[in-house]
């Protein structure tokens, strides 16, 4: 076995774990939100902005943008505009319309598109810059791995929200 060989093998590897990893935390989100009509999706249990459908939605939107990132690099996305904060905001809701079954699509069409995506990567060291916000160091950029790394602690920290939410709603438990 060549020393190449070995390298690609060691990156295939990596690259499965991480992705069957976030497929793991997407389906936890995928099994909290079993058997729940679509009021009951866009129903919010807490004080916060989120609901079932909205974590959805929200999970679907930032795993999008963030994978692009790694391909394109920063969006130029102005923070303090109030468009974007409204539209940000507007992620953790289930607007008039939309169903719970659309949201879980289009979740599906990010996964697929998340794994496209990476399986054609060279390797997980491909980096960007990432953009100028107020919770970002200056002049950090980050791995496909970081990116990766990200959009999992993301989805099971949203997946802990659901099982709260699951629960306040109907005793319903992803685990327990």
């Amino acid at each position: 076995m060549t020393g190449n060989r070995i390298q690609d093998t060691t990156v295939d590897a990596e690259r499965a774990a991480l992705l069957q990893m976030l497929e793991e935390m997407r389906g936890n989100i995928r099994y909290t939100v079993r058997n729940l009509t679509d009021a009951q999706a866009g129903e919010r249990t807490t004080v916060s902005e989120l609901c079932l459908g909205g974590v959805i939605k929200h999970l679907a939107r930032g795993e999008r943008d963030w994978i692009r990132f790694i391909l394109d690099g920063d969006p130029h996305i102005d923070y303090s505009d109030p468009e974007v904060v409204a539209g940000h905001l507007a992620s953790f809701r289930m607007e008039e319309g939309e169903t719970l079954a659309d949201l879980l699509a289009e979740y599906q069409e990010v996964a697929e598109e998340t794994e496209r995506i990476v399986n054609g990567l060279p390797n997980l060291e491909v980096s960007q810059k990432l953009p100028s916000a107020p919770w970002f160091p200056e002049d950090t950029a980050w791995t496909a791995r970081d990116v990766l790394l990200h959009i999992i602690a993301e989805t099971a920290q949203h997946a802990g929200h659901s099982d709260i939410i699951r629960e306040t709603l109907d005793g319903q438990k992803t685990m327990g």
